[in-house]
């Protein structure tokens, strides 16, 4: 069983995370925006901008929670 991160979807919004494994020294990055569905009820995915470069990458929001790729805070 994979350890994964416990969050609430709805608050993943200006949340910071740190990557296990830095690509390009890009090492910590903020979630800036969150993509729901149009009744909003469904999360579909999450937009991180890397704190050093600005670089923006789209992701599942899904991925956050495995704790060998994404740690939640700035480590």
């Amino acid at each position: 069983m994979k350890a994964h991160n416990p969050f609430n979807p709805r608050k993943l919004l200006h949340s910071k995370w740190t990557a296990v494994q830095p690509q390009r020294r890009e090492k910590h990055f903020m979630v800036t925006a969150c993509h729901w569905s149009e009744d909003q009820s469904t999360l579909l995915g999450i937009e991180l901008q890397a704190v050093l470069t600005g670089a923006c990458r789209h992701l599942d929001w899904q991925v956050l929670r495995d704790r060998s790729q994404w740690l939640q805070g700035w480590k």
